[in-house]
């Protein structure tokens, strides 16, 4: 007979639940704590988070088991006891589920054990199967519905994670699900295509993707999933887009309506279970029950706003010349400034990102800004791309990021002094993107310092000494760049901080993209008016609605207005020549408001960014025609 489970798949979509982890700390439980341990001590607590899912409308619970294996649990001493803490995991779901009067799902999950397997690591095949076991064997006799194994990126240990589960039970119902890159790959390179083949072959009843990355990238993975599915049910559960850490926690910027907008498509384009991951809640469950009900169609947008800029800028203040000045600190005082941001490539081939600077320095662009493996996704490093582009093209002035996510004290100024004899002498402080947010969430992050803490540092080098007081043998000759985000949710925290950049030495800022500038009028205002250095405003040209949508709704720190959004739906298919003409706009209103600009290529497009200069032609500005900046 077949499983219940698998025969509700078969008559129609199935709602799953959001997050666990999200919501304990909610609750008020540090991360560092056993979230699984808490089956133990604080049923109700878990309970009462399985009942909010319930009542936004869940038809499928997971068990708080995702860590249950004697792997994860040995960091806290509770190895022992893995089968205990699953068994009363799926406890403790049932027991809501019969609170909550409903016929709700109990799925038992499974996570990955935390720490590599071969090659990549100490622990066999054969030893990660054994961990699973205990946990399979905990779930099984608590009396799951069904097993669902998330947040895989290794194929070589899911497969193991399944093969112990079909050790235990031959009938139960398996859910597999791997985590897939803004690349459409796993960590480890596999496809969706391969990732899927091997799990039907092992076992698994429904395939699909989960955690990772924001809806928009998800439906694009399944796609490729359902395709090779071959009529197999499919599932999806991506993260609530990417988290941003505002005031100690971390935040998640998809709106339920945005999720529900998601699973409208999911179930359109055929995934038979959907649901949530980090930072997702009860809200956003509702939002997909809602959305599911409806069979509304899956865009709307909320009515636009005109767009108003700031009135003529003072005029520009000669920065302090306590230092010999830096060549891109002139610059910025003389004309008004291109630059095009350039991110390192993910392998070893610089082939491309030459050819864009190349493209660059024949057609009028000043300066190349070089990221600092954003969003902590492991690239070439900036310094290295930085000395070659500088190398192949010496007229080319050089902004390098530098985060101190990945350095301690010492590396952060042994870099620096190396990036000083090469010539590499304008430096964007950054503090970078925690580890959790990217390829390898469980690397360890420095963060001796953070970008006050290195423009202090920078500062210190260009008077002649490192930060203990050291001699260095000569003042470097740095200019020193800081960020700043005008549409910060907290602009009070935005604020203070910046204002420590200044009084730390901040020589020139940059800007996170913005569509229009009211946003940075109202910063200003708050500041109490232009600071005393050069401004860089960023401006990343859109290329349809879905990249508009997916920026505003999943990448920290970028805000797309209502009225920007509504252009590009209305675009359709010119999307990409709008978000184009939106930026010559765009830049068109800088030249009477800062320095300068810098551009940032989407999908590497760098003629995108031609084409926004092309249509940006206005003069420019001589000694003293721009305003000096902020930042």
């Amino acid at each position: 007979m077949r499983a219940p489970f698998l025969e509700r798949l078969a008559r129609g979509p199935l709602l799953a639940d959001g997050a666990m982890g999200t919501q304990l700390y909610e609750r008020g439980i540090p991360f560092d704590h056993c979230f699984d341990e808490l089956n133990l001590s604080k049923p109700a607590l878990i309970e009462g988070i399985h009942r909010d899912y319930l009542a936004a409308g869940a038809e499928l619970i997971e068990t708080n088991t995702f860590g249950a294996n004697a792997v994860r649990l040995g960091a806290h001493g509770l190895e022992e006891q893995a089968r205990l803490i699953a068994r009363q995991g799926v406890k403790v779901a049932r027991a809501a589920r019969e609170i909550a009067g409903t016929s709700a799902f109990v799925a038992g999950s499974v996570g990955p054990l935390g720490r590599p397997l071969e090659p990549f690591g100490s622990i066999t095949a054969a030893d990660a199967e054994r961990a699973y076991l205990a946990t399979a064997e905990g779930l099984l006799e608590g009396g799951c519905d069904c097993v669902i194994l998330e947040t895989f990126q290794d194929l070589n240990e899911i497969l193991a994670a399944l093969r112990a589960v079909r050790r235990v039970t031959a009938d139960l119902p398996v859910v597999a699900q791997m985590t897939f890159g803004d690349d459409g790959k796993t960590l480890y390179g596999h496809t969706p295509a391969l990732v899927v083949r091997a799990l039907r072959q092992a076992g698994a009843d429904v395939v699909g993707v989960n955690c990772g990355v924001g809806p928009q990238a998800t439906l694009e993975v399944l796609e490729q999933i359902l395709q090779a599915a071959e009529g197999a049910p499919v599932s999806a559960m991506p993260n609530a887009g990417l988290p941003q850490f505002h005031a100690g926690r971390f935040l998640y910027l998809a709106s339920p309506e945005y999720f529900g907008d998601f699973a409208a498509r999911a179930v359109a384009l055929g995934v038979r279970l959907v649901g949530g991951c980090c930072g997702t809640t009860p809200a956003h469950v509702r939002a997909m029950r809602e959305r599911l009900a409806s069979r509304l169609p899956a865009e709307k947008l909320a009515p636009g706003a005109d767009v108003r800029v700031l009135e003529k800028a003072p005029a520009p203040v000669e920065p302090p010349r306590e230092e010999a000045e830096p060549a891109l600190l002139a610059k910025l005082r003389q004309k008004f400034v291109v630059s095009v941001e350039i991110d390192p490539p993910r392998g070893v081939n610089t082939q491309k990102v030459l050819e864009g600077a190349r493209l660059m320095a024949g057609r009028g662009v000043d300066v190349i800004n070089i990221a600092d493996s954003p969003m902590a996704r492991i690239r070439m490093s900036a310094t290295a791309l930085a000395w070659q582009i500088r190398a192949q093209f010496p007229r080319l002035e050089l902004i390098l990021h530098v985060t101190t996510r990945d350095r301690n004290l010492m590396g952060l100024q042994s870099d620096l002094l190396g990036c000083h004899a090469v010539g590499l002498r304008n430096i964007l402080c950054l503090t970078g993107d925690p580890p959790s947010v990217g390829d390898y969430p469980s690397a360890t992050a420095v963060y001796d310092t953070d970008s006050v803490g290195l423009i202090r540092i920078v500062r210190t080098m260009n008077r002649g000494t490192d930060l203990a007081g050291t001699s260095i043998g000569a003042a470097t000759q740095f200019a020193v760049g800081c960020g700043v985000n005008p549409t910060a949710e907290d602009l009070d925290v935005e604020l203070e901080r910046f204002r420590k950049k200044l009084e730390a030495g901040a020589q020139f800022v940059m800007t996170q993209p913005v569509y229009e500038l009211e946003c940075w009028k109202r910063f200003l205002e708050r500041l109490g008016g232009l600071p005393r250095i050069p401004i860089l405003i960023g401006i990343l040209p859109l290329q349809s609605f879905r990249h508009a949508e997916f920026l505003h709704n999943e990448v920290p720190g970028i805000h797309v207005p209502d009225w920007i959004r509504a252009r590009m739906h209305e675009a359709g298919n010119e999307g990409q020549k709008v978000g184009v003409a939106l930026a010559r706009d765009l830049l068109a209103q800088c030249r009477s408001l800062a320095n300068g600009v810098y551009l940032m290529p989407s999908f590497g497009r760098y003629e995108n960014c031609l084409d926004v200069l092309e249509g940006g032609s206005a003069p420019a500005a001589g000694p003293g025609g721009p305003a000096t900046g902020d930042r």
